[in-house]
């Protein structure tokens, strides 16, 4: 039985991320990927998760629940940075699908973090991808070419047919390496967070890791900075994927949240990792 993730906790302010990022409502088909081969996700060195029950594509939700080991409390803390294949028309009138101040106060603070990009998105912006990208603090993952969904019925955007998902996730990296951006990470965040059996087969010959997440921001459109807070801080446990957003015309609170929120889960005696120490921490549990 297909089983589509949408937690109903995460429904509503997951729908305003999806409307943030959303198409000009025209069902437009990805163009097929380049002939050149996609660079290479980083070496196999890097954490992964053991294929699913069949072979299916493996789904990363959330670390290692306990504190007090060696690893402490972890958290990981990503953004999304959309931009879908038909937003182009909209970022030359000026909006802006990026957030440099984000980003410079992510350093600023010294956390780790990991940005979940479409290929799109390093097109229109490839200086700073390929800044994110060189950073050691930072890494880079994979959030489809075109940001148009896996599945039908994924809060309204276009989909990709099963046979173009692997194309419009290989084109994301041929994007990145294009930019500029090194050893992109293997590593694959569903646009909207819509999978099946179905994606998940299909995206099996590619060897990435699903990742998901377990507690929702809600910076999508907000405009209350203390509330985006609070709900972080009220979801986080230890072993947290939080799903954040680095488009500042659809997400403009996400950088006061971020400078509220790390202060106050530090003294909680969290650590920020990027997804790829909680995968290699929830391995090291096995």
């Amino acid at each position: 039985m297909i089983t589509l993730v949408r937690r109903a906790a995460a429904l509503c302010a997951l729908g305003a991320a999806l409307t943030a990022c959303g198409t000009t409502g025209a069902e437009q088909t990805p163009r097929p990927a380049p002939s050149a081969p996609a660079p290479s996700p980083s070496p196999a060195r890097t954490p992964t998760l053991a294929p699913g029950p069949g072979g299916l594509t493996p789904v990363f939700e959330h670390g290692p629940r306990t504190a007090g080991t060696k690893d402490g409390k972890l958290v990981a803390l990503t953004f999304d940075a959309d931009m879908t294949a038909d937003q182009g028309p909209r970022a030359a009138s000026g909006e802006r699908f990026d957030n440099p101040r984000l980003i410079a106060t992510l350093r600023k603070l010294k956390v780790p973090a990991t940005v979940f990009m479409t290929g799109r998105w390093a097109e229109e912006y490839p200086d700073e991808a390929r800044s994110i990208g060189r950073d050691p603090r930072f890494e880079i993952a994979n959030h489809s070419y075109s940001h148009y969904a896996y599945t039908d019925d994924c809060y309204g955007l276009p989909t990709v047919s099963e046979d173009r998902m692997r194309a419009d996730l290989e084109r994301a990296y041929t994007a990145f390496g294009k930019a500029g951006v090194p050893n992109p990470m293997p590593y694959f965040r569903f646009p909207g967070g819509c999978y099946d059996k179905a994606a998940l087969k299909e995206l099996s010959a590619t060897g990435v890791t699903a990742v998901q997440w377990d507690v929702v921001s809600g910076d999508a459109f907000a405009t209350d900075a203390d509330a985006v807070t609070r709900q972080v801080l009220d979801g986080v446990r230890p072993g947290s994927v939080v799903v954040m957003h680095c488009t500042r015309s659809a997400a403009p609170v996400t950088e006061e949240v971020v400078r509220a929120v790390v202060p106050e889960l530090r003294r909680q005696g969290y650590r920020f990792v990027k997804v790829s120490e909680l995968i290699g921490a929830a391995n090291g549990r096995r």
